[in-house]
């Protein structure tokens, strides 16, 4: 598993598995965005995540972004999982890429 960081409470990583849920709450993360949509091949679905975030007490958020495309809805999404959830964040796609960006168009957003 590699994780990228981005500031001081934001991550990012290509796809995690279950059993990848247990190392993150040891490294010291709080909570978890999934930014991978489901339908994608080779993702893990986003309600087992969710399911072992949940057992190791981390909170978990679905915000899916269809590779290239973006959406407003989603920088609004991704902005309020950000102020809510606890820190440090762990966010997850299939490279970290999609992640990366969303982060910046939130940024934008807040400007």
């Amino acid at each position: 598993m590699e994780i990228r960081q981005i500031t001081e409470d934001y991550f990012v990583s290509p796809q995690i598995a279950i059993e990848h849920v247990a190392k993150i709450k040891e490294a010291g993360f709080k909570s978890i965005i999934a930014n991978r949509p489901d339908t994608e091949d080779g993702a893990v679905p986003h309600d087992e995540i969710a399911a072992a975030a949940q057992e190791a007490g981390l909170e978990f958020r679905y915000i899916p972004v269809v590779s290239g495309a973006i959406t407003h809805e989603n920088v609004v999404e991704q902005n309020a999982a950000l102020a809510e959830l606890p820190k440090p964040i762990l966010a997850y796609c299939r490279s970290g890429g999609r992640c990366t960006n969303l982060y910046a168009l939130v940024q934008q957003l807040q400007a």
